[in-house]
């Protein structure tokens, strides 16, 4: 009986709740889906098989009951460039193999917190760069170039002075007036929609409505206005089988290329980042207050994306515009990203007519609103106002990594990071008060919770510049930790401190460990 209740009861919550949110998050996810694919360099099918997979798979697998996997933004940049780099999209497709098994391994060893240890400063440039590469990727498309040589060779290859003149001059003899009007509109749409007085407004997601829009305006343009009719490589091209264009991995050439594993790290790397923020995030948005079990989720993102390897897709994370829109939409259960894959599934099956009739300057338009939401200027004056240690790591990680790749961009953001958490832990360790008693100058320092040996410069500095015949306290009663570097300098000092006729005296720091120092 108990178990005919709880079929009953999700019976209830899925006709109620999860079945209207999967049906708006799929609205939402199918121009994602293909703009996506389309960002990076990959079949369309591949975008449209991940967003399935991350419906199907992911989601029967996960503890999250709210977010919704699927092709990132975020990853589009790192996987377009994989793909140039290895120069065989089978290839590429080992890459994904080999993410998913390192992020399965990572949820094995129970190491999904590790992600929260990289500084959001360097998190949120990896981001802002992701989307300034997105945006300068999708200009063209939204102009109405459909030639694949353009802007292929990285962001700042852009502005060199041997090519932008002539990508210019090339890209504008290519633009297409039809093109230019579906993504002025389209921008138009989704800038107005987002506004908060539109909210009342909102009957179908803004991404589909931009997909309607654009399906509507070519069928004017082929019927009414000729001259702004768009080519068939300006729309979407589905197959009317998509299966039979599947591509798998080359599967034997998995240990004979070192940089298929390299690339396969980098991958699970970025999509654990992606994919844990995301989580966090979403979780947030849950009226019910659940918290998603973070290794359990890396086990389900790590076979999702073996899945999409071996059967040609793109590599998945959990996604925040997706969790978002079916929080939103009033979902209860993981039922919900379920039934989004299964829509995904259904409408490639049953009308790739429909899909293949979208044209790309509409998707471009969604792939920019979306690279604009990733780097806003109010990102910049936001991390700007925290201060230097802050605002530096930020925009160094950007610089870096529109110069060089991702992976480099982050490290070094690391460091910068790094480097201010020790120049702050100089500070923050132990301070000294300076007063005088009948005209002998007293120093009192104060050690703080843990004094590393990161501290000990600064601190020999400040004992060194003690006048003589002075009183010196160093107060080490509060202190969890005292470094054995630190208890060294002042055994060295207390030395010192008898020649120069420097009172030393010492507070919770037993004389016995400065001794056995000798």
């Amino acid at each position: 009986m108990a178990v005919k209740r709880k079929i009953k009861y999700y019976r209830l919550v899925w006709l109620k709740h999860d079945l209207p949110a999967g049906m708006s998050v799929f609205f939402v996810a199918l121009p994602l889906c293909l703009g996506i694919a389309l960002a990076s360099g990959a079949p369309l099918y591949a975008g449209l098989m991940s967003g399935i997979i991350g419906g199907l798979v992911v989601s029967f697998i996960s503890g999250s009951k709210l977010s919704v996997s699927g092709p990132a933004a975020g990853l589009s940049t790192i996987v377009a460039a994989s793909i140039i780099s290895l120069g065989d999209y089978r290839l590429f497709l080992l890459t994904v193999i080999i993410g998913g098994l390192f992020q399965l391994l990572l949820g094995i060893l129970r190491l999904g917190a590790l992600a929260s240890y990289f500084p959001s400063s360097v998190i949120k440039g990896m981001l802002a760069a992701i989307g300034i590469i997105l945006i300068s990727k999708q200009i063209p498309l939204a102009l109405g170039y459909d030639q694949p040589d353009f802007w292929t060779s990285g962001f700042l290859h852009i502005f060199s002075s041997k090519n932008v003149l002539g990508s210019v001059s090339n890209l504008y003899e290519h633009t297409s007036r039809g093109a230019v009007f579906i993504s002025v509109v389209s921008l138009l749409i989704l800038i107005l929609m987002q506004q908060p007085w539109a909210k009342n407004y909102k009957i179908v997601p803004i991404p589909l409505l931009v997909v309607v829009f654009g399906i509507i305006a070519n069928l004017i343009f082929e019927h009414w206005i000729p001259g702004f009719s768009l080519k068939k490589s300006q729309l979407v091209n589905i197959p009317s089988n998509i299966f039979e264009n599947i591509v798998f991995p080359d599967v034997k050439i998995l240990f004979q290329r070192t940089d298929i594993w390299q690339q396969g790290l980098v991958l699970c790397i970025l999509a654990t980042l992606e994919t844990l923020l995301c989580i966090e995030a979403v979780d947030k948005l849950d009226k019910q207050n659940r918290i998603t079990p973070v290794n359990r989720e890396l086990i389900a993102q790590g076979i999702g994306n073996i899945f999409c390897g071996m059967l040609g897709a793109i590599p998945i994370t959990a996604v925040v515009v997706r969790g978002a829109a079916n929080a939103d939409a009033g979902a209860r259960t993981k039922l919900s990203a379920f039934t989004h894959g299964l829509f995904l599934l259904l409408s490639v099956l049953l009308i790739p007519f429909v899909l293949s009739a979208i044209p790309y300057a509409c998707l471009a338009a969604i792939l920019l609103s979306t690279g604009y939401n990733l780097a806003k200027p109010k990102l910049f004056r936001s991390m700007w106002a925290l201060g230097l240690n802050q605002f530096l790591p930020f925009v160094i990680t950007i610089i870096v990594i529109l110069s060089t790749d991702l992976l480099i961009g982050v490290g070094i953001g690391l460091l910068i990071s790094i480097y201010f958490i020790i120049q702050n832990n100089f500070k923050a360790e132990y301070k000294i008060i300076k007063t005088k008693q009948h005209e002998t100058e007293v120093f009192y320092i104060k050690l703080n919770t843990n004094v590393t040996f990161l501290n000990k410069v600064n601190l020999k500095k400040s004992l060194d510049t003690i006048p003589e015949y002075s009183i010196v306290t160093i107060d080490g009663s509060e202190c969890n930790f005292i470094d054995h570097d630190i208890l060294e300098i002042i055994s060295e000092y207390e030395n010192k401190a008898h020649l120069r006729h420097i009172v030393m005296q010492l507070k919770g720091i037993k004389k016995v460990n400065i001794s056995a120092l000798h």
